[in-house]
C-alpha cells in the first residue's frame, strides 16, 4: 500500500509539471523560412512567442491572430525579430488560425497560415467582502472610474516596435500566492468580473521590483486598484502593479529589471496588505506566470 501510494504521488508531480511543461517548435514558410514558437501550453490566459532569426533575410513580420495584427520587433540585442500573442482569459476553447506574413529584403511579401487549438481551463469561484464602495460605486465617483478606465484603454494601445526587456521576467516580490489568475470574483454576494492577475502576500513596506526593464507608463492612484505602476516593455506588452503603500517611480522613467518600483500596501479595492500582479499584451489579459518561462 505504502509503495503504490509512493507511485501515485510521483505520477501527480510529474503530471502536474508536464500540464504546464515549455513547448517549442518551429513553423516553416512555404519558402523555408523557419519561425520559432514557444508556448507553455495553449489555454486561455497564456502566452505564445514568435521568433525569427534575421539572418534567414527577413526584412519585417507580422501575425494576425483574431483580428489583431501583432507586428513583429526587433529584440533587445537587434538579433532577431520577435512577437508575443497574449490568449485572453475569456477566449473560448476550439481551433484558431494564426497568419503570418514575412517581408523579405527585396520589398516581396509572404503569408502563410497554421492553426492552434485551445483546449479548456476551468477556474474557480471566490467569495470577497470589501468596501461596498468598491463593489456599488457612488454616484460621486462614476466618472472618475470611467475617465480612468479611458486613460487605461489608450495605455494598452499603445506598441513600441523595440523589446527593452533584459532576459526572464521575474517575481515582483517573495511571498505566498493568494489569489490566482482566472479566479471568478463574487465580491460582497455580487458576481464580478475575473481575476486577471497574481495576488501576492506580503508585510505593507516591502519593496516590489519591476519583473523587467522598461517605461514607466502610468505611476497614479487609481479608483479600484490604489496605486497602481504599469510598465511598458514594448511589443504590446505591460506588466500592472497594484494596491501601493507608496509609488518609488514616475511616469515616463526608463526602469531596469530588478529596480524597486513602489511598496507593498492595501489602497484600493483590497481585503489586506499584498501585490497585485497582472500582464496585458495587446489589450488581452493573460496568466504573469507565464512570462516566466520565457528567456
Amino acid at each position: 500500500m505504502r509503495k503504490l501510494t509512493f507511485i501515485f504521488f510521483v505520477f501527480f508531480l510529474f503530471s502536474q509539471s508536464c500540464l504546464f511543461s515549455f513547448q517549442s517548435e518551429k513553423w516553416l514558410s512555404p519558402s523555408g523560412i523557419a519561425v520559432g514558437v514557444s508556448y507553455r501550453t495553449l489555454q486561455p490566459g497564456e502566452v505564445i512567442a514568435l521568433k525569427i532569426e534575421k539572418q534567414q533575410g527577413i526584412e519585417a513580420a507580422k501575425v494576425i491572430f483574431l483580428g489583431k495584427e501583432y507586428r513583429m520587433g526587433k529584440d533587445s540585442q537587434g538579433l532577431k525579430l520577435m512577437a508575443f500573442i497574449g490568449l485572453d482569459l475569456s477566449l473560448q476553447p476550439g481551433e484558431y488560425p494564426i497568419k503570418i506574413f514575412l517581408e523579405d529584403k527585396n520589398g516581396l511579401w509572404q503569408m502563410f497560415e497554421r492553426k492552434i487549438v485551445i483546449s479548456p481551463k476551468q477556474f474557480p469561484l471566490i467569495k470577497l467582502w470589501v468596501e461596498q464602495k468598491y463593489v456599488t460605486p457612488p454616484p460621486e465617483v462614476r466618472q472618475r472610474i470611467k475617465r480612468e478606465a479611458e486613460i487605461l484603454k489608450t495605455i494598452y494601445s499603445m506598441f513600441s516596435s523595440q523589446w527593452w526587456s533584459d532576459g526572464a521576467f521575474i517575481m515582483p516580490v517573495s511571498g505566498r500566492i493568494t489569489a490566482q489568475f482566472g479566479e471568478r470574483r463574487v465580491y460582497n454576494n455580487q458576481p464580478r468580473s475575473s481575476h486577471s492577475g497574481l495576488d501576492i502576500a506580503a508585510s505593507a513596506g516591502t519593496p516590489v521590483r519591476a519583473s523587467n526593464s522598461g517605461q514607466v507608463v502610468l505611476a497614479a492612484e487609481l479608483y479600484f486598484s490604489g496605486k497602481t505602476v504599469i510598465i511598458n516593455h514594448g511589443l504590446g506588452v505591460f506588466t500592472i502593479y497594484c494596491h501601493f503603500s507608496k509609488i518609488r517611480v514616475k511616469r515616463g522613467q526608463q526602469v531596469r529589471k530588478g529596480e524597486t518600483i513602489g511598496e507593498v500596501g492595501a489602497t484600493g479595492r483590497v481585503t489586506g496588505p499584498h501585490l497585485h500582479w497582472g500582464v496585458k499584451i495587446f489589450g488581452s489579459r493573460v496568466d504573469p506566470s507565464a512570462l516566466l518561462s520565457f528567456r
